[in-house]
């Protein structure tokens, strides 16, 4: 249970505090991945992408933390595998347009959360 446990309470903190910031500086964030794309094929969609990937990075950040409460609690983890899905799929949404953006080196920093996430399913999967 130790490390679903931690691989639920590493995604709860990276994706509460990743989406949250999304929300509470909108505005600045928006500016930001604006700028970010402006010479990539995502230039246009940037206002319709931050909704999306703020409600993923929340759901998965929520979801984790449900998980790692449902683990303690009852030694289940089936929200906290949910919690891990819902990262892998805000990761590879994040991955994919850093390589769009052609941010090579945003890219691949992703991909070490990509693999603790697809652990944390394989931790959780039927537990």
């Amino acid at each position: 249970m130790l490390p679903q446990l931690a691989v639920s309470l590493f995604m709860a903190i990276l994706f509460l505090q990743s989406g949250l910031d999304k929300v509470f500086h909108y505005r600045g964030n928006l500016a930001y991945f604006s700028a970010h794309f402006k010479k990539s094929p995502l230039a246009g969609m940037v206002s319709l992408m931050m909704p999306v990937i703020t409600l993923l990075e929340v759901s998965a950040g929520a979801l984790s933390a449900a998980g790692a409460v449902q683990l303690l609690l009852s030694g289940t983890a089936t929200l906290a595998f949910y919690g891990q899905a819902v990262a892998a799929a805000a990761l590879l949404c994040l991955f994919f347009g850093q390589r769009l953006a052609q941010d090579y080196g945003g890219a691949a920093a992703l991909v070490p959360y990509f693999l603790t996430a697809l652990a944390g399913m394989w931790l959780t999967k039927g537990a």
